[in-house]
C-alpha cells in the first residue's frame, strides 16, 4: 500500500522534530507563505511528506543566504522546472 505524499499527517511537533526545526519556525514559515500545511476541521496543522521536503528546501536556501522573498521565487521557480520536467518526460510539451 502506497500513501499520498501530499496528505498531512504529522502534528507540528512530530513535523518539526522530523525536520530539526523548532515549531515555532515551522509557524513563521506558513506566516511567510512558504508552507501551507492541511488543516484539520479544529485548525489543528498537519503536515505532509511533501511539506518535510520542502521544509528541508527552505533550510538549504536559508543556509545559502537567501531571505524569505528570494525562498519563495527560488521555490516556486524550482516546481516549475520540475513540473516542465515531467510533461516532457511524458511527451506532452513541444521541443
Amino acid at each position: 500500500m502506497t500513501t499520498d505524499p501530499a496528505r498531512g499527517v504529522y502534528g507540528i511537533s512530530v513535523a518539526a522534530d522530523l525536520v530539526g526545526m523548532g515549531s515555532q519556525q515551522l509557524r513563521w514559515y506558513e506566516t511567510q507563505g512558504l508552507l501551507s500545511p492541511d488543516r484539520t476541521e479544529g485548525g489543528t496543522r498537519r503536515y505532509s511528506e511533501d511539506d518535510l521536503v520542502r521544509l528541508r528546501r527552505i533550510d538549504v536556501l536559508l543556509d545559502a543566504g537567501l531571505n524569505t522573498a528570494g525562498i519563495s521565487m527560488v521555490i516556486d521557480l524550482q516546481d516549475e522546472v520540475d513540473g516542465l520536467r515531467e510533461e516532457l518526460a511524458k511527451g506532452n510539451l513541444d521541443t
